[in-house]
């Protein structure tokens, strides 16, 4: 352990994994909760057809990362509550922007490497000035996040009780999916859609089904996620062929799994 953080890209990719894992479970409960894992997992997707877009442009691919993603969280948000219209609906919209997204790709002439990272990503490849942008970035997102928990959290468990309060639902709505488009844009040029999704979903759906207080399933998210990236990042390095995302992935899976097995027994104990 002290040798490898002797080595500068390892300190870089624990840094901004632990900045990402953090704003990944206070984006991740809510999605879980409001049952929008299908948008965590499109807007990526949907940022990478942007990303290809800026690139035949010529101007720089987050750009169109931002654009793309942003624009289809506005839509997310905009559509009704019922799951399987907003499913179908999100599905319908990601199939278009990835093959906008192709179309892109095979008009422009060069290499585009850059939209190819956005995809897998490279998170042993991050500089000492992307971790200080994405920690800047990381305490603005969490402070709106912050302002935002109490309605959230209300607008999520009881939406009916909320809008007769006068909780604007849809601004609401319109408003955190562009958060996590946000936090998936600054995430997503460096650690790749697959990490990113995984931060998003897999540690808030095991936090779930363990704590019901809202505020400890969020806590005990980002503490898995905190030791999913370190174990991965460290497993990584030590194998020195095998990609960081695969063991992240792999180890979100096997805490998940028992307890997604076991969850209906032990509340059954209780």
């Amino acid at each position: 352990m002290g040798e490898l953080l002797g080595y500068p890209f390892i300190v870089h990719a624990l840094l901004t994994g632990s900045i990402v894992a953090v704003l990944a479970a206070a984006s991740g409960y809510f999605l879980v909760s409001r049952g929008l894992t299908f948008a965590g997992h499109a807007l990526p997707n949907i940022g990478f057809a942007g990303a290809a877009g800026a690139v035949l442009l010529g101007v720089d691919p987050v750009y169109g990362l931002f654009a793309f993603s942003t624009a289809a969280a506005i839509a997310v948000g905009m559509i009704g509550t019922d799951a399987r219209e907003r499913d179908i609906a999100i599905g319908v919209l990601m199939t278009l922007a990835l093959g906008i997204g192709l179309l892109f790709l095979a008009l422009y002439a060069g290499y585009a490497q850059r939209v190819y990272a956005i995809l897998f990503g490279s998170i042993l490849g991050i500089s000492a000035h992307d971790v200080v942008v994405t920690a800047l970035s990381g305490l603005v997102i969490l402070t709106a996040m912050v302002f935002l928990y109490r309605p959230l959290l209300f607008s999520t468990f009881d939406p009916l009780a909320a809008e007769a309060r006068g909780v604007p639902l849809k601004l609401l709505s319109v408003v955190f999916m562009v958060i996590v488009a946000v936090t998936v844009s600054l995430s997503i040029q460096m650690m790749g859609a697959l990490l990113v999704f995984t931060l998003l979903v897999g540690p808030a759906a095991t936090a779930t089904r363990l704590v019901k207080r809202p505020f400890v399933a969020i806590l005990l998210s980002a503490g898995l996620g905190l030791a999913y990236v370190w174990l991965g990042v460290l497993l990584a390095a030590v194998s020195g062929t095998l990609p960081v995302s695969f063991f992240i992935a792999t180890l979100s899976f096997l805490v998940y799994l028992p307890v997604r097995l076991l969850s209906p027994v032990l509340r059954e104990a209780h």
